[in-house]
């Protein structure tokens, strides 16, 4: 099983790979491989969050997230959208915009010798809003978690009271609103202030409305009620397993955003950035989404969820600091595994505790 989950993954970065060194030789091969791994390192919780959403969803719609959706991630996130975001930032053509990225400034400096600023310059310069909008979508999702009752918890001293707080209504809400306007007061550049609010309550806005139309429409569809948003819903066809792949899609594209800028510290090339984050790091991705999916990881590591969520509660405050302050990309890396890591040995020594009472270790609290 795991040679048939991963095998396209490994064909797709072989692949990656030699077009690499046939489009800039050993140097560029090497950085689509670092490229790869910082993709997989920095979105292992994003596969967890999304293994969690597609084992709910209905057969069909998990091969249109797997089929229609890898296209999306790649072609979509990891290379359309840095060059939509110069287009919008510099004003450029789509073809202008292509050239600008292909034909980098001598010695990869900031800007040309007419003062033309760089492909990566534009890019970087857009970060605050980037960061405003995925954090934000990100915080609302991670609140989301934390702020309902649960019945097994994992860190259960402050899980159980931030549940209990959570009954209050849109808290969540509040609370993302709050950050969101001391993260653009104290972060961001005063000429930034008004983009990044704007960017922020776009993400909540985001969030909210592909949250309430999954709910929606799976309380109309399958005639039972939903209580924690897209990622409980149960199995979904139709208009709701619709909303729950465009909820992937733009949960996909969230966690994106960090690894897209965070490319650039290693390489401007969009060429060798679309290979490495787009075609190995994002197929590796939804390889391991798939195999927590098929070997039933996150019902056999019930923790898993938890360590995820607390993840992305801490990217989303990685990304909203870093509105102001840049943050190194391999301290993101290192913080989602950390969680994971942790979750994971916590669910092993729970199974293992229950396994010597005799309890079934996936249902039990």
């Amino acid at each position: 099983m795991v040679v048939k989950i991963f095998g396209w993954s490994i064909a797709v970065t072989i692949v990656s790979v030699i077009v690499a060194f046939l489009y800039g030789g050993i140097e560029a091969m090497i950085l689509v491989l670092i490229l790869g791994v910082l993709e997989v390192s920095l979105s292992f919780d994003n596969a967890v969050i999304n293994a969690t959403v597609l084992r709910r969803m209905s057969e069909f719609w998990q091969k249109i997230f797997l089929t229609i959706g890898i296209v999306i991630a790649v072609f979509g996130m990891r290379l359309l959208f840095p060059l939509v975001i110069v287009w919008a930032a510099s004003g450029l053509g789509p073809v202008a915009a292509i050239d600008l990225a292909l034909n980098p400034p001598p010695n990869d400096a900031a800007y040309f010798d007419d003062g033309r600023p760089s492909y990566e310059t534009l890019l970087t310069d857009a970060h605050p809003q980037i960061a405003a909008f995925g954090g934000m979508f990100l915080l609302m999702l991670f609140l989301g978690f934390i702020f309902e009752d649960r019945e097994i918890t994992w860190l259960s001293w402050l899980e159980k009271p931030l549940a209990r707080i959570g009954r209050l209504d849109q808290l969540s809400v509040v609370v993302a609103g709050l950050l969101l306007v001391l993260s653009a007061e104290f972060l961001a550049d005063d000429d930034k202030i008004s983009t990044v609010m704007v960017s922020g309550v776009l993400g909540m806005i985001t969030y909210i409305s592909v949250n309430g139309l999954g709910e929606l429409f799976h309380v109309e569809e399958e005639g039972e009620e939903s209580s924690g948003g897209p990622s409980e819903l149960a199995k979904a066809t139709g208009k709701a397993g619709f909303f729950l792949f465009l909820y992937l899609e733009v949960l996909d594209a969230s966690f994106s955003f960090d690894g897209v800028i965070g490319a650039f510290a290693i390489t401007a090339d969009p060429i060798i950035i679309a290979l490495g984050l787009g075609f190995i790091g994002a197929m590796f991705v939804r390889s391991i989404t798939v195999f927590l999916v098929r070997k039933g990881t996150l019902s056999d590591y019930v923790y898993l969820e938890h360590g995820a969520h607390w993840a992305i509660g801490a990217l989303s405050v990685i990304l909203l600091v870093s509105i102001g302050v840049h943050i190194n990309e391999l301290i993101t890396g290192f913080v989602g595994i950390l969680f994971i890591g942790a979750a994971l040995l916590s669910s092993i020594r729970r199974n293992k505790r229950l396994e010597k009472e005799g309890v079934d270790t996936a249902v039990s609290v």
